[in-house]
């Protein structure tokens, strides 16, 4: 009898240790904390590597990670974060497709706790935003505008140059930034006439293509073209991103009627326009190190995950270049603290910076950039 009492008792006992283990398990697994990565599009090279690399950064890191791709549609990147909200979030890592439409998701966001980076993107009137990770956006229009005007060598040059400027869509807070540093640096010349715009646009709001797009920016430069320049030259086209500065090159090439090659520049680093800088077509972009950018946004998002408040101190343990920032970026309802990375200015005299990234390589005959084998 004491046999079968001492088996039935360990027999409780070994399932009552089993179900713990199974509840345990079960516990662990319902406790891992959950990331909530918004990217605007699959469709851009640009957004599509960072979207998956932050993706990585996470997952290795034990956090499960729900990335959406919200086809450069604003309506559907609100629907997409609340969906995400009410499936259950930690932390959102966002970056907008339009900055001034996400204030009533994100209200939702802060009022269940939940912490909200702004990845790349500055998003506008919401105090939900906890901080903000991306490049000196002032910066890369300065690099921009600056290239232009050394190419030209507008300081020394006795003659007036025509310049047209291909600006971001109106949605992204990042692309009038990108403006007003180009503008900083080319503003003096346009006013003392060593520059002229032909066409008269001169300001963000006359020069946005909607979504980035190729397509428009080629059927805007067409326009500009064929209205301007059928008997004048262009000199120079200060395109904000690759996918613009692909679109003029397009039109250029089809229907430009001058002789010489324009100035024209870019931002990101695809891998067509880096193409086109080595056969000529295009004179420079602004590389932003996506590994870079998004390793310094998942220290931050980490820290808070961990119920930590990042700080200036925290690009002490970084390994990139970077600013703290908390004075630069108001977005209508605070001022944002920013961790703001350096870019670099890429031409064909300087390819293997991208290459000693890890992120690109030269192809089988060491000619062209191509994304490097995974």
């Amino acid at each position: 009898m004491k046999k079968i009492i001492a088996a039935v008792t360990s027999l409780v006992m070994l399932c009552g240790m089993t179900s713990c283990s199974s509840k345990d398990e079960k516990d662990e697994k319902n406790g891992k904390k959950v990331v909530g990565l918004c990217m605007p599009s699959v469709d851009l090279e640009r957004w599509n590597t960072d979207g998956e690399y932050l993706k990585n950064l996470f997952e290795k890191a034990g956090y499960e990670v729900k990335l959406v791709f919200s086809q450069n549609d604003a309506t559907r990147q609100n629907n997409d974060i609340l969906s995400i909200l009410n499936d259950g979030v930690d932390l959102l890592l966002i970056a907008a497709v339009d900055g001034n439409a996400l204030a009533k998701p994100l209200d939702d966001a802060m009022s269940k706790g939940i912490p909200v980076v702004a990845y790349d993107r500055l998003i506008m009137n919401t105090k939900a935003i906890t901080y903000y990770v991306s490049f000196d956006n002032f910066e890369v229009g300065k690099l921009q505008g600056g290239y232009i005007r050394d190419a030209l060598d507008l300081d020394n040059a006795p003659d007036s140059y025509s310049i047209e400027f291909v600006s971001g869509d109106s949605g992204d807070n990042n692309a009038s930034i990108f403006f007003d540093g180009a503008k900083d640096v080319l503003d003096q010349y346009i006013k003392s006439g060593k520059l002229k715009v032909l066409s008269g646009k001169t300001t963000f709001e006359e020069t946005a293509i909607k979504r980035w797009e190729t397509e428009n920016a080629e059927n805007e430069m067409k326009k500009t073209l064929s209205k301007y320049y059928t008997d004048k030259q262009l000199d120079a086209v200060l395109c904000a991103n690759d996918s613009t500065a692909l679109g003029v090159i397009q039109a250029i090439e089809s229907g430009y009627k001058g002789g010489n090659q324009p100035v024209i520049t870019g931002q990101d680093g695809d891998i067509e326009n880096l193409k086109n800088i080595i056969d000529g077509k295009q004179a420079m972009t602004v590389f932003k190190n996506v590994r870079d950018e998004a390793s310094v946004a998942f220290e931050v998002s980490k820290r808070l995950l961990n119920g930590e408040t990042p700080t200036g101190r925290l690009i002490d343990s970084l390994a990139v270049d970077v600013r703290y920032d908390t004075e630069s970026y108001q977005n209508g309802a605070k001022y944002v603290q920013s961790y703001l990375l350096v870019p670099t200015v890429i031409t064909k005299d300087n390819l293997q910076v991208m290459v000693n990234t890890g992120l690109y390589q030269w192809d089988a005959n060491n000619k062209y950039i191509e994304n490097a084998a995974k």
